[in-house]
């Protein structure tokens, strides 16, 4: 185990992703001295400089500092990286992100979120329940929550630590949780794991990770067989669980519904994100703050003052001629889910919807259903792949799922073609939605659609 008492200087392979910054951000407030590599500049990495971070965007080893106590990487990071090849060659102590939130978790009450899906909104609501409830606690968030403009939420003297459970290359088998949830089990990352049985397995290796006296909080409907005998919680939008909603209504930007406990009325809420879905992370975030043993009245007002996470059904603009909405979304029931809800709230106008595949491999695996998702909107423009770690593979591209879509307004564009496409024809509700660098063009896009109102 690392003694961080005695740890002043780190360095960190990937320090930009959301991930890794994070744990960058709690060490740098915990007063170590922080250096990393990433490949790109981002306004996130922007602000960790501002910070006092030392951060450089080329791989060069002669910017690694001397005297480093260890080294995190992110599975992101290729073997062929010439910075950590000639760490791994030093002998340093070199450790993945999910084995150092390991270390800096295992002794404190950690809550774990997990699911193929949902985990960042849910955790980052889970945070600001706490934080508003006067409970010291540190959260590690997948986004930006826009309460706090950080993916940290940090704390001197933390009673409670709040992770996502990451499942990609079975990173969330490091942690030890007091409470556990999950939130979805989708097929994804069928590149590391194969099989769905085996994204199966791993979740309910999961589970089975959860402390002797800790509790299971997972969705009702959830088929995951379990190693896990202690307390199991469930929850659900407009279904029968231990939590669930119902009478709910949507008005405006805000959501309403009654809260039930093992079919018994608690009480009415009213949260500050639209969507079937988003009702449903709220009520995920509610029943861990109750079993915790936070209080009713309190989880009420944060739930009212919650201004969600950047990229997670983020209004950019909103106005009776036209709306705007950015998403994560980058599988197909999360387009589905999201989709869905926009349609929702705007029933009588048509919806352009840019997506940018995530992956290769994903676009390999479901371009089916990603079509199908897709012709739930009017419109649909394809950006072509983002591959993130990936190589590219023969024969797939966006026109795999082009083909596939049986509405007849779709198109495939790139970024300039898109530009012009927004400058010169008019449009009424708009969403862009994918995890590759499409978020990079966000504000591009606002500007572009502003010149419309």
């Amino acid at each position: 185990m690392i003694n961080f008492n005695k740890i002043h200087k780190v360095y960190f392979l990937g320090i930009g992703g959301i991930g890794m910054s994070a744990i960058a951000r709690y060490m740098n407030a915990n007063g170590v001295e922080i250096h990393g590599y990433d490949r790109e500049n981002s306004p996130l990495t922007e602000q960790m400089i501002s910070e006092g971070m030392n951060i450089h965007f080329t791989e060069n080893i002669e910017k690694i500092p001397q005297e480093i106590d260890f080294v995190v990487y992110t599975p992101a990071i290729d073997r062929s990286n010439k910075e950590f090849q000639f760490l791994s060659s030093k002998g340093l102590t070199i450790k993945k992100r999910s084995e150092i939130l390991n270390e800096i978790t295992n002794d404190k009450f950690l809550i774990a979120v997990a699911g193929t899906h949902g985990k960042t909104s849910i955790s980052s609501i889970i945070s600001h329940i706490f934080n508003k409830a006067g409970i010291a606690c540190t959260s590690f968030i997948g986004g930006i929550s826009k309460n706090i403009d950080s993916n940290l939420q940090y704390s001197e003297n933390s009673k409670v630590f709040i992770v996502e459970a990451d499942e990609f290359d079975r990173s969330f088998l490091s942690l030890n949780p007091d409470i556990a949830l999950i939130s979805s089990i989708d097929a994804d990352h069928l590149d590391i794991y194969g099989s769905y049985d085996n994204l199966l397995k791993s979740f309910s290796l999961f589970a089975g990770k959860i402390k002797n006296s800790g509790k299971l909080i997972i969705k009702n409907g959830l088929n995951l067989p379990m190693s896990f005998t202690g307390k199991k919680i469930t929850y659900s939008f407009n279904s029968d669980a231990n939590y669930s909603a119902f009478n709910y209504k949507f008005s405006g930007r805000k959501s309403c519904f009654n809260l039930f406990k093992n079919s018994k009325k608690l009480d009415e809420f009213i949260f500050s994100m639209p969507g079937g879905y988003n009702i449903e992370n709220a009520i995920a975030s509610i029943a861990v703050a109750l079993e915790f043993g936070i209080d009713l009245l309190s989880i009420k007002s944060a739930l009212e003052s919650y201004s969600g996470v950047k990229r997670r059904f983020e209004y950019r603009i909103n106005t009776d001629k036209l709306v705007y909405i950015d998403d994560y979304a980058h599988h197909p029931n999360e387009l589905k889910a999201i989709i869905s809800a926009v349609r929702q709230l705007y029933p009588k106008k048509k919806i352009c919807g840019i997506f940018q595949p995530h992956l290769f491999s994903r676009t390999k695996d479901f371009s089916d259903e990603f079509a199908k998702s897709l012709d739930l909107l009017d419109e649909i423009i394809l950006l072509e792949i983002y591959p993130a770690r990936e190589e590219p593979i023969k024969g797939v591209n966006s026109k795999l799922i082009f083909d596939k879509i049986r509405a007849e307004n779709k198109k495939v564009l790139s970024n300039l073609e898109l530009y012009s496409e927004l400058e010169n024809k008019k449009k009424e509700v708009v969403l862009s939605l994918g995890a590759g660098d499409i978020g990079k063009i966000t504000d591009r896009i606002e500007f572009l659609l502003r010149k419309q109102i």
